[in-house]
């Protein structure tokens, strides 16, 4: 009788899942913000995700064309995504050169310098966000105020975020206006119901887990919520100051799509709290304490840092091995 049995190397379970469709789902899940933010900023939201898109592809299929000589990888949709991401991340007024720059840094840089999709130990689009962050510091923190009309006003404005870091007072801001998008932002800084909608799909779709998003957002809510006790003083800092954390700057689209990228997030459900614990641990201290208002970029480039570390010291027991 011939021998059936076959030797491969792994993985050896197979899903109809692959990185096309889930990516799919990805912009399936952004739309809701895309949406609000055109709603809130106007056309202009719409120039900038397609600058930042169309760049992020055709710098990808250059590089993997003329220097890495590979099969394109563009048909996967991670560039698009990227690209997104990247857009996101900026003020529907900066010019169109930084987005080229910014996408040319995400893409070169922080993903195809790696070797491409599965490889980068960084999230590419917050690899470009700080990059800009840091190069042109007043373009990246200038921003339009929201406006209804089809077209984005000139007029720029502070951010709840730098407003509070300036001195401002947060029982006087309106937490209804943040959770519906009418504030001054980036593009999803300012959508933050439309992002826990996306949240909702991407976890109907067990595109995400919840163990990464309830990290860091329960970790900042009771950061926020023990700070407010040692302050004293008004009662109602209580929730509103882990409310505003929640609602301001970057934190739903840090933790619902930035944080819980495949490539740079722990693969196992314990090392992805403590991830998303360190990353909502991190925001709070240099929003609070840093020198930047907003601190979801950098806290979750620390952790995607940290990430190896995370999946050899937290790793499921081997298939066989009996636990002492």
């Amino acid at each position: 009788m011939a021998n059936n049995f076959i030797v491969a190397p792994s993985p050896h379970m197979h899903s109809v899942e692959s990185t096309r469709s889930l990516m799919r789902d990805v912009l399936i899940a952004l739309i809701p913000a895309l949406v609000v933010s055109t709603v809130v900023y106007g056309l202009d939201v719409l120039k900038v995700t397609a600058i930042a898109v169309a760049s992020c592809v055709l710098i990808e299929y250059l590089i993997q064309k003329y220097l890495i000589k590979g099969p394109s990888t563009i048909g996967n949709l991670s560039a698009v995504i990227t690209g997104v991401l990247l857009a996101f991340n900026l003020p529907a007024n900066i010019p169109w050169w930084i987005i080229v720059v910014g996408a040319l840094v995400a893409i070169g840089v922080g993903k195809m310098t790696f070797g491409g999709l599965g490889r980068n130990p960084f999230n590419p689009a917050l690899v470009g966000r700080v990059f800009l962050l840091i190069a042109y510091p007043v373009q990246m923190t200038s921003f339009p105020q929201p406006t209804m009309s089809k077209f984005v006003d000139t007029f720029s404005g502070a951010t709840p975020l730098a407003a509070i870091k300036a001195g401002g007072d947060v029982a006087s801001v309106d937490l209804m206006s943040m959770f519906g998008g009418v504030m001054a932002g980036s593009l999803g800084e300012i959508a933050a119901a439309a992002l826990i909608v996306g949240g909702g799909y991407m976890l109907w779709r067990k595109v995400i887990t919840w163990h990464i998003p309830v990290a860091v957002l329960g970790t900042m809510a009771l950061f926020a919520f023990v700070v407010a006790i040692f302050e004293g003083g008004n009662p109602a800092l209580l929730y509103e100051l882990p409310a505003f954390h929640l609602l301001a700057g970057g934190a739903m689209l840090g933790a619902i799509f930035m944080a819980t990228d495949y490539v740079s997030s722990p693969m196992t459900p314990k090392g992805m709290l403590i991830y998303g614990v360190g990353i909502g641990a991190i925001t709070m201290i240099i929003r609070l304490w840093g020198a930047y208002p907003e601190g979801m970029s950098f806290a979750i480039l620390i952790m995607n840092a940290v990430t190896p570390l995370i999946n050899k010291y937290v790793k499921p027991r081997r298939f066989g091995v009996m636990s002492k």
